[in-house]
């Protein structure tokens, strides 16, 4: 096994993050941050923040429903905001937000009750 320094080639990248080869290569073209250096033959070799970076466009894409124009949006407002979008709000917020809604959702349903009486 590779260190987590250790560069990767776009075969072990893509079966890292369960995607096709010639996705990496599209991302490569729409994902300017993305840039794999590239040996004799065109080899890529993946450096261990390129793969952290693909890892969150991943996750922004095929996970939160982002479009590509929103993930290259986040990257141009700067990579902060492309970890916050990817880590999501901390889950006690979560659960504080669910009750609000659920208590929303009661009084919403109280109020049909009596209007349809």
């Amino acid at each position: 096994m590779k260190s987590a320094a250790a560069f990767r080639t776009i075969s072990e990248v893509a079966q890292e993050l369960e995607v096709p080869q010639h996705v990496l290569r599209f991302w490569e073209s729409k994902f300017t941050p993305v840039r794999p250096l590239k040996r004799g033959g065109g080899r890529r070799y993946y450096r261990p923040e390129d793969v952290d970076l693909l890892r969150r466009i991943r996750t922004l894409l095929y996970s939160d429903g982002y479009t590509i124009k929103g993930v290259q949006k986040l990257l141009r407002e700067g990579q902060g905001k492309l970890n916050a979008a990817v880590a999501g709000p901390p889950i006690a917020m979560e659960r504080r937000d669910l009750r609000v809604i659920v208590e929303e959702l009661s009084e919403l349903r109280d109020i049909l009750r009596k209007a349809v009486r």
